[in-house]
């Protein structure tokens, strides 16, 4: 049972059911504010930029960027992990909350969803782009043909990317829409447009609220959540395989798949923060999004920033213990001090040093120092992808193979266009879709409040 006298308040103001549906509702309901028009016109111009340089790639090919034949990973795979770790935040904040049964995450799960679901997009674009003959993309896919024996490389981590991508997109955007679909209802129900009546009623295939219908729509929340749970673990996983098979120093490590995982829940659990905070401030949700709500993510971030801090450690003492020559160099050499020193500190300071001030109850409650720490975070998550990629391909065990790497132009917009097409999905999200879960509201709404 709930204890609010312990726990806490979830939902302010002594609300009732009517009132949840009209706050959420709001922003829906009244005309786009002229900041929004504004960072969409941004936001497009980003993308036309991205788009620009994705033509670029695609028609003169990854000569275009920084790359070269010691280091054919740049910008391109340290973004498509990040993006991946991005991701996490909806399924790690969502599903696990919702089988450990916490209702505090009834405010924030949606926002959480959406924001996976756009990220993942943007980060699938990635392993396509990489391939610079784009066009060969459907070559990947795992399908019968009758051109001949023609089948993928099952030892290609290029294809496990593809599978762990494309199946954690379907089913993250699965659980998602069907989360939806008892407040696409209510919009339904409350829009004065016919055209938006239809489009809504559409979007809910005719929900009507029976206890049936609530029944189901229960089960297969905790059965999809159970289902998709897994995948948390399975796809950044299979995503630091494409490091931990090789033999490059920095890389061959049995750490990794733990280490990327808790990483990405990290930067995404970071980017959520971040996401709730705007909008708890410019919506003025904060009834919805308390100061217990940003506590508790404050609180799990300490934690894994822990985490985070004694990987860093695990690593640099294995390096030192195995005696390995190539690993000593690039640990002791190429990252804590070396050409690449500026950005393995960077790494370590935003998410091993910097993160450790929530331990600090006055830190947790002041909203602009949760907010800069949260983008602080994701700054340290981007450097340690930078870190991992770049520092062992440009000095490997030849010191005749190393090289130097510096992003150009068409790595920076392609990077810019995916930033673009994120910020694009969290706009059409905020002014389309109910920002928050009122029908899981609704439900914590006795037990929680003050009354």
């Amino acid at each position: 049972m709930y204890d609010k006298t312990i726990r806490g308040v979830l939902i302010k103001g002594d609300k009732t059911y009517g009132q949840i549906t009209s706050e959420i509702l709001a922003p829906q309901e009244r005309k786009a504010p002229m900041w929004w028009f504004a960072f969409m016109t941004l936001f497009t111009i980003g993308l036309a930029f991205g788009v620009y340089s994705m033509y670029v790639t695609v028609t003169q090919g990854i000569g275009t960027w920084g790359l070269n034949n010691s280091l054919g990973w740049g910008w391109d795979i340290i973004n498509f992990v990040w993006w991946i770790g991005i991701g996490h935040a909806g399924t790690a904040f969502s599903i696990f909350l919702l089988i450990l049964r916490q209702r505090w995450r009834t405010s924030i799960n949606r926002a959480a969803e959406a924001m996976t679901v756009v990220a993942v997009l943007c980060a699938g674009l990635y392993p396509m782009i990489h391939m610079g003959r784009i066009w060969n993309a459907f070559f990947i896919m795992p399908y019968p043909n009758s051109r001949g024996p023609l089948w993928v490389n099952f030892n290609s981590p290029l294809f496990w990317d593809v599978v762990a991508i494309s199946t954690y997109l379907m089913a993250s955007a699965t659980f998602w829409y069907i989360g939806m679909i008892p407040d696409l209802a209510s919009v339904r129900d409350r829009a004065t447009s016919k055209i938006k009546k239809a489009i809504y009623g559409f979007l809910s295939f005719g929900w009507m609220g029976s206890a049936r219908s609530w029944l189901r729509f229960e089960t297969t929340a905790l059965i999809l959540g159970g289902l998709t749970a897994p995948l948390v673990i399975a796809v950044h996983s299979i995503v630091s395989m494409d490091f931990a098979t090789s033999v490059m120093a920095g890389w061959h490590t049995t750490v990794f798949p733990p280490y990327f995982v808790v990483g990405a829940i990290f930067s995404g659990f970071a980017m959520v923060l971040t996401l709730m905070i705007i909008i708890r401030k410019v919506f003025k949700f904060q009834d919805f999004v308390t100061d217990g709500h940003i506590d508790a993510i404050g609180r799990i971030l300490t934690f894994v920033s822990l985490i985070m801090g004694t990987a860093y450690s695990t690593e640099i003492f294995m390096a030192w213990y195995s005696g390995a020559e190539g690993e000593i160099y690039t640990f002791f050499h190429n990252r804590i001090a070396g050409d690449h020193t500026k950005a393995f500190w960077t790494m370590v300071s935003c998410n091993a040093i910097i993160p450790q001030l929530f331990w600090f109850k006055k830190i947790r409650k002041n909203l602009t120092m949760v907010f800069i720490i949260s983008i602080i975070i994701n700054i340290g998550m981007w450097f340690e992808r930078y870190v991992i990629i770049v520092t062992s391909l440009t000095k490997d065990y030849l010191p005749s193979n190393w090289a130097t790497y510096r992003p150009t132009i068409i790595e920076i917009g392609i990077y810019a266009g995916t930033l673009s097409i994120f910020g694009l999905g969290v706009l059409l999200f905020i002014r389309y879709i109910p920002m928050m879960a009122m029908s899981e509201l609704k439900m914590i709404l006795k037990p929680t409040s003050k009354k």
